[in-house]
């Protein structure tokens, strides 16, 4: 009928426009601000579908979604954990459950997953977190595999912000080429991928991390030792940030802009404060964020370029990650009332 034809150009108007907005967020998050020639790995649409992917999944009863993350850059410190991945593994698990899904955060045990039980606000010395989320600890040292198969079968969807992955010889590198396996900081966390049939999302900023085999070629050509360093395991759709955990704030936003439209069925004015609302629930504030991260160092948590501990990120400081927040938000909230 007329009618149902007018609602269905309502709906993908509504879809097209949300995709603009998240394509916006890719151009945010994607200036290459430290340097490291991020840039090539960008893959076009590829934050639209991850956004989608996460804003469409259905809850299924039992079901999981797991955020892998933890990347060991500071190998000869306790902990050997840096600033960039926890707070954008954080805000991706509140989105997560925002959206209606039980999730967990999967990292190595010991030091490393004490910085992750502070990101998440949890004081406790147990696995029991606090609200929306919990942490899987997997261990380096111990074979895992029976746990790693049985946590796949239960997952509905994976992500991962700023993981280790294995290059093409199976061992995970630093950007500087330093060997972490050796060093006993790499659990097997990569296999998940491996064991599960649901689809991967990844986010990453240097080419060493979990997910970036879908651009190994230009990993390969652009990234200095890239040839040793690159993650072989590739993503369904990957998301590359100048820094990880603004790639997290962008898939974030980017799923609360698509639920959105999927939640306004019949008009543009509906539109407008649902974004605004599920934006809200979805991201985290700066002061959550500025809290969040000296939780992260007051546990010994290193800036990965500078190795000191102090509350930077990527050799940047706090503000600049506070400013791309910012920018994240009025971009995804640019057409709230």
């Amino acid at each position: 009928s007329c009618f149902d034809l007018f609602k269905n150009n309502i709906m993908s108007t509504i879809i097209n426009h949300a995709e603009a907005i998240v394509n916006d967020l890719q151009e945010v998050i994607g200036t290459d601000a430290g340097g490291r020639g991020m840039k090539h790995l960008i893959v076009p649409n590829d934050l639209i579908q991850a956004s989608s992917i996460l804003a469409n999944l259905a809850p299924e009863v039992g079901g999981l979604v797991l955020i892998l993350s933890g990347f060991p850059c500071c190998v000869n410190r306790t902990p050997p954990t840096e600033t960039d991945g926890p707070p954008g593994a954080v805000a991706l698990a509140r989105a997560v459950s925002q959206l209606g899904h039980k999730v967990k955060i999967v990292t190595e045990d010991g030091s490393n997953a004490d910085v992750f039980r502070a990101a998440l606000g949890d004081s406790s010395d147990d696995d029991s977190s606090n609200q929306y989320c919990t942490i899987e600890t997997i261990s380096a040292a111990n074979d895992e595999d029976q746990r790693l198969r049985e946590l796949a079968q239960k997952c509905q969807l994976i992500l991962s912000c700023e993981r280790a992955g294995p290059a093409k010889d199976g061992i995970c590198y630093t950007m500087r080429g330093i060997n972490m396996n050796e060093k006993g900081l790499i659990a097997p966390i990569h296999k998940l991928v491996e064991y599960s049939n649901c689809k991967f999302l990844a986010v990453g900023d240097g080419g060493n991390e979990l997910g970036m085999g879908k651009v190994l070629d230009r990993i390969h050509e652009h990234i200095p030792r890239g040839d040793l360093i690159g993650c072989a395991i590739p993503a369904d759709h990957l998301i590359a940030a100048s820094v990880s955990n603004w790639g997290g704030y962008a898939l974030a936003a980017g799923a609360a802009v698509m639920r959105a439209a999927k939640e306004s069925r019949n008009s543009m004015e509906e539109f407008g404060p649902l974004v605004r609302d599920l934006v809200t629930r979805c991201l985290p504030t700066e002061a959550e964020e500025v809290a969040l991260l000296h939780r992260c160092v007051a546990k010994g948590c290193r800036d990965g370029v500078s190795g000191k501990v102090e509350a930077t990120v990527d050799g940047m400081p706090l503000e600049r990650s506070l400013q791309c927040l910012r920018e994240i938000r009025k971009t995804a909230q640019r057409d709230a009332i």
